[in-house]
């Protein structure tokens, strides 16, 4: 099953399920997928879902610490319930031994040995990991790897 088609299955069960913060957030997700399908004039890839899915977590996590900086606990909590929901339809993520490794193995099918190479070994692991890890954490443990 797809992503998107996930997505929809899960809109369905929680209009059943009367749950309105799950509801609205999926059918969020949902039309954040339809308008990127308007603006690009072709079908959404499963790959441009996870981005669009981890860009939304991504502005979750801002909000909500900017939310609770504000002391308002209210909207942080949302916020939080709102990142709780999104991630499920990411694909589970690298651990660091994983992670490691995959940079290792990038580092090598590149020939990355100073901070020149680092975006060949960010454009062969970009793919691979899109949606797994946070891109500013993994290009982090590159640079330290090469520098």
């Amino acid at each position: 099953m797809s992503l998107i088609e996930r997505l929809k299955e899960a809109q369905k069960d929680a209009m059943r399920a009367k749950d309105k913060l799950r509801l609205g957030t999926i059918r969020m997700a949902l039309a954040e997928v339809k308008q990127k399908e308007v603006d690009s004039r072709e079908p959404v890839t499963e790959s441009d879902t996870i981005a669009i899915l981890t860009k939304m977590v991504k502005q979750r996590k801002d909000a909500h610490s900017q939310f609770e900086a504000a002391g308002r606990q209210d909207l942080a909590e949302q916020e939080a319930a709102e990142m709780v929901v999104l991630t499920e339809f990411l694909p589970q993520a690298l651990t660091d031994a994983e992670l490691e490794a995959l940079i290792a193995k990038a580092m090598q099918e590149t020939g990355a040995a100073a901070m020149q190479d680092m975006g060949k070994v960010m454009a062969w692991l970009k793919p691979q990991v899109q949606g797994r890890t946070d891109m500013g954490q993994l290009s982090g443990k590159i640079k330290a790897k090469l520098g």
